[in-house]
């Protein structure tokens, strides 16, 4: 349930926050008298009075006359028409979104304004030197340094892309309105503009009609990166290297990048049978055409201000040729053009546009304005299997929502080589017209010509003046013109491959690597260096550079992931169609030993004419894919669920063996390595046998030398938190990760291997979520050795990096706690006596989740009763089902649908219960001392309590206790009432521990953020509850399931999270 101002609560001048909510509030006030009316206003205003009166009683300690009013609040709503009760809970949920807007913005204010900023660069590399660490080995650390930030489709995000756009629409105008020049009437016009975007927001559905598929996911990650982190990565890698130049005297090297992006959107398998093989082929295309049309758009720019013609003799060289080539090539062109028919040609010289006058996109600013800017200003198209429409408008960035009428019917163009992909479409180009060619025919023809390779050819030379018209062209602009040709070429390329055309390019003729398009860069760049103009080579291009190395060519690698025993059903399916035995029944010791020695081997397992199920054929495919596709497309290959080194083995050999059946079909390698197979272990019984695992993985030799040869010595262990958090609570989860960590780098140590952990983290504080850079500092010491991966989900993802300022800032923040943790590693635990205390704490904390959550025949219907969670399926904001299995039981049910039903009833119950108990045992022995002791002097845990103690002040007793009232059979309330006295317990020992006197003291920026949003999302969690009692009367009826939605949007805004 961590909150995205958690992060930055400290950086929030409330006076500049209550200025910016007044103006928003006010002015939606004012759109709403004009669409709902005064009457209604009024009942809007009144309810709004009860419920801050009754939180000002409340926080007064008066809480009999403060519960008065919450009664007479949830009687009035109960008086409700459905219409009223539908108006009032949109009325509330904007209210809130446009409060979170103001907190983002703040964020961003006071990052601005505040030098140095706590965590930047500069500043945790001053406290480093000046504690003693030389500048020769900060250089070296930082550009060593590999942190992977993979952002995933994990349902949390709870808005429609469409108001995440107005939403941001709101928040560049609230910085423009920041601006001290502004005039009257540019503030007037600032107002009419505001105005707009909120009467616009308030007349949009803000509920998605329909699920987003897989590819519309992957979409709305591809959204992300165009939008904000295409621009914030240049300006941290320039914070990076300035503060690097400052502190030790030499810049960040410009092919060096600490931060790097991958994803899960459309590689994600693991219990969501809609992600198929043909997804993620799709996806992988995607996403390199959208890298390749951005990079054109750069280069683009970069033409234009390169107009220099002084430069190196390497550079001059490559120019000549280019321009001697290209010479060559029109000649070959007008020779062709001459056989077409003297009226043809004179058709094509009436169409041919007037050359442009207009500057390339964003050529007439600075680079450095990009990190506040809004976005292009043109639509774009995005091809995948339905065309999409990119609509950028007035700083929105790009949606992919619109469709796209799919303006090109016949991509059976002729290729480079003269070879026709379709001999009836070619010959159709190129014939001469007829005497009775008619004028539709006439206009067939030339769409014909125009659409296809040889037309958008002509087109283009419209468009670029020739060698002998231009003597003295630059030879920058020489060489980028034709890095630009060779992308054109690249992304058609990718059109044709993600139509399943036949693709027929010369190899010299496109990009398959990024070392291929940085090596004409970096000549650029040298070439500027050497003639005195670095300044110049510093700027755009410098970026652009920065960016081909973060980016690469497919923006975020791709990682495949998918439960262990999907796999060992594969193998159990050949190897019976093989009669060979039977996999499933075999003991660890016979799948090692026949693994091993399938992996030595050099012939392929599976036979080209095996038959098998679909669900195992789906699992063959997706390895067949991942074969052709290669490491410089994807990531890594992720086991959910792992539990044995076989679960490993089985994924290296079904690799292998659709990299050899590959390689037979292209007579050739497969592009790029193999995937780095990576286990997961995610709940208790896994975690505490992790390092087992690796252990035996790096025993048998094979595997060993196969990570040393094809890895670089490198294995990658992932930690879950979300089931291990289900499983057992977070509490036990916290240790437990603490201690599997411990062992799975100790294990790697042992035989000399080096280890990068990636961490699964939620949102939620009960899926492992909280401050990126407390998280990171309270690692065991030595399991953040200058590398790290972490996943990034739903709404966390654009509320970090939805903005270019405030992903800058996360940027950063990653940057500086993984370089803390790596040079000054967090200090274990003082004595043996604390990880005794932690064990007794962890047991205990245990058997009283367990016992509540399994063990408690009533849980399960009171879960159902007192939370939406049944409902949150019309939600439609994820692909993916619900559960992994048909099964109604919690042990089925994902991590993010049990946080996120807590999450809605304020009792956030996973992320606290058995805190108490387990404290309360300690406490009891007189250990009360010691665990002072311990959160003053172990980051692990005073990190721990702290997350707690946020969680615990952000928990409403009385609204819980409401949902029980009205939803809860009476024979449940009474386990109602005795989770929430464990709420009270658990607060009463944290606040003994921690040595506060109120919850959340040492975070009172946060606590009076909360306080700011109760008078909107107390009368909102009372509507919800209102809906639920009718709903569950009449659940046919789809404007009650409507009105359940908003308030469930609602009350996400206002606790800053979903799941």
């Amino acid at each position: 349930m961590t909150d995205t101002t958690d992060d930055i609560a400290e950086e929030i001048s409330f006076q500049s926050f209550d200025d910016d909510c007044k103006l928003l509030c006010s002015l939606l006030n004012d759109v709403l008298q004009r669409e709902v009316g005064t009457k209604f206003m009024d009942k809007f205003e009144r309810d709004r009075t009860l419920a801050q009166s009754a939180c000002n009683l409340r926080m007064a300690g008066v809480e009999d006359t403060a519960q008065l009013l919450d009664n007479q609040l949830a009687s009035e709503i109960s008086n409700m028409t459905l219409e009223e009760a539908f108006t009032l809970a949109r009325a509330f949920s904007h209210y809130l979104n446009l409060m979170g807007i103001a907190e983002t913005h703040h964020r961003v204010r006071k990052a601005r304004s505040v030098a140095p900023l706590s965590k930047s660069c500069d500043d945790i590399f001053n406290q480093l030197v000046q504690g003693g660490v030389t500048p020769d080995e900060l250089y070296q650390t930082v550009c060593k340094q590999e942190v992977e930030i993979v952002l995933t489709a994990h349902p949390t995000q709870i808005n429609r892309r469409t108001l995440q756009y107005k939403h941001i629409r709101i928040a560049h105008l609230l910085e423009y309105n920041d601006r001290p020049d502004l005039g009257v009437e540019d503030k007037e016009m600032l107002i009419e503009d505001l105005m707009r975007e909120i009467t616009s927001i308030w007349q949009t559905d803000e509920l998605r009609r329909h699920k987003p598929t897989p590819v519309d996911e992957a979409r709305a990650g591809l959204n992300i990166v165009e939008q904000s982190l295409w621009k914030a990565v240049p300006h941290y890698l320039r914070r990076v290297s300035n503060a690097l130049k400052k502190h030790t005297g030499r810049p960040l090297p410009l092919t060096c990048t600490p931060i790097k992006f991958g994803s899960w959107m459309g590689g994600d398998r693991d219990g969501n049978p809609n992600v198929t093989a043909k997804v993620t082929r799709d996806v992988s295309l995607l996403s390199r055409w959208m890298a390749i049309d951005l990079y054109i758009r750069e280069v683009d720019s970069l033409r234009f201000e390169l107009s220099m013609n002084r430069c190196s003799d390497r550079l001059s060289k490559l120019a000549n040729e280019i321009l001697e080539e290209e010479t060559s090539s029109d000649d070959r062109h007008e020779s062709w053009n001459q056989s077409l028919s003297r009226s043809q040609m004179k058709l094509h010289s009436q169409q041919a546009p007037a050359l442009p006058t207009q500057l390339p996109p964003r050529a007439d600013l600075p680079s450095c304005t990009e990190c506040s800017d809004g976005g292009s200003q043109y639509p774009r198209v995005v091809p995948g299997t339905d065309y999409k429409l990119l609509n950028r408008q007035d700083g929105q960035g790009s949606s992919l929502d619109s469709s796209f009428q799919n303006s090109r019917p016949n991509l059976r163009m002729s290729l480079p080589n003269g070879n026709p992909a379709n001999s009836s479409s070619a010959h159709s180009v190129v014939s001469p017209r007829s005497t009775s060619f008619n004028s539709s025919q006439l206009l067939a023809q030339r769409k014909i010509f125009a659409e296809s390779q040889m037309g958008r050819s002509s087109f283009q030379k419209l468009l670029e003046p020739r060698a002998s018209q231009s003597p003295g062209i630059a030879p920058y602009r020489v060489v980028l013109g034709n890095v630009k040709d060779k992308l054109m070429k690249t992304q058609r390329r990718l059109e044709l491959l993600l139509e399943d055309l036949p693709c027929e390019y010369d190899p010299w003729d496109y990009y398959e690597t990024s070392d291929q398009i940085l090596e004409p860069l970096l000549l650029c760049y040298d070439s500027l260096q050497s003639c005195g103009s670095g300044m110049l080579a510093d700027g755009r291009l410098a970026d652009l550079i920065r960016r081909v190395t973060t980016f690469g060519m497919g923006l975020m690698k791709l990682d495949l992931r998918q439960e262990s025993g999907r796999h060992a059903d594969t193998l159990d399916a050949i190897i019976r169609y093989l009669d060979m035995g039977t996999y499933s029944e075999w003991d660890e010791e016979k799948k090692l030993e026949f693994l091993t020695k399938e992996l030595k081997g050099k012939r392929p397992l599976v036979p080209p004419s095996i038959e098998v199920a679909p669900d195992v054929k789906e699992v063959l495919d997706t390895f067949h894919v991942a074969a052709e596709l290669g490491s410089d497309s994807l990531g890594a290959y992720v086991i959910s669920m792992a539990s044995n080194a076989s679960d490993v083995l089985a994924v290296e050999l079904l690799q292998k063996d659709a990299r050899l059946a590959v390689s037979g079909e292209l007579g050739r390698p497969c592009p790029g390595g193999t995937l780095r197979v990576v286990p997961l272990f995610e709940t208790v019984k896994d975690l505490r046998a992790a390092g087992s695992v690796i252990r035996k993985l790096l025993s048998i030799d094979w595997y060993r030398e196969h990570i040393i040869k094809n890895h670089n010595g490198h294995q990658e262990v992932m930690v879950g938190y979300s089931d291990s958090g289900k499983d057992a609570g977070r509490f036990t989860a916290a240790w437990e990760l603490y201690k599997a960590q411990e062992d799975v780098v100790a294990a790697c140590n042992e035989y000399g291997i080096k280890v990068t952990l990636f961490h699964g983290r939620g949102g939620s504080i009960g899926r492992g979520g909280g401050p990126t850079y407390l998280a990171i500092q309270s690692q065991p010491p030595g399991s953040v050795m200058g590398s790290l991966r972490s996943t990034e989900q739903g709404e966390m993802v654009q509320a970090k990096f939805g903005l270019p300022q405030t992903a800058v800032r996360q940027l950063e923040i990653y940057t500086t706690a993984v370089l803390l943790a790596t040079l000054r590693p967090p200090q274990p635990p003082r004595e043996e006596k604390w990880r005794n205390l932690m064990e007794e704490m962890s047991n205990i904390s245990c058997q009283n989740y367990r016992s509540v959550v399994y063990e408690n025949p009533e849980f399960l219907a009171y879960f159902h009763e007192a939370t939406p969670q049944a409902e949150l399926g019309f939600l439609n904001i994820g692909s993916r089902p619900t559960r992994r299995k048909s099964s109604t039981g919690i042990g089925q049910l994902r991590a993010i649908p049990w946080v996120f039903a807590w999450t809605q009833t304020r009792f956030v119950l996973p992320a606290w219960l058995g805190v108490g108990a387990g404290l309360q045992g300690v406490c009891e022995k007189g250990h009360t001392d010691d665990l002072k002791a311990m959160y003053k002097e172990w980051p692990f845990f005073q990190s721990t309590i702290d997350l707690i103690e946020m969680v615990l002040g952000k928990a409403d007793i009385p609204i819980a206790k409401h949902y029980d009232e009205v939803l809860v059979s009476e024979s449940r309330r009474e386990l109602g009432s005795k989770l929430r006295r464990e709420l009270l317990a658990a607060g009463k020992y944290v606040l003994v521990i921690s040595g506060h006197e109120k919850l959340s003291e040492n975070n009172r920026i946060l606590r009076r953020l909360i306080e700011s949003r109760l008078p909107y999302l107390n009368p909102i969690n009372m509507l919800q509850v209102e809906i639920l009692k009718r709903l569950r009367c009449d659940d046919a009826n789809h404007k009650l399931r409507d009105a359940l939605l908003i308030t469930i949007n609602g009350i996400a805004a206002g606790m800053r999270n979903t799941g």
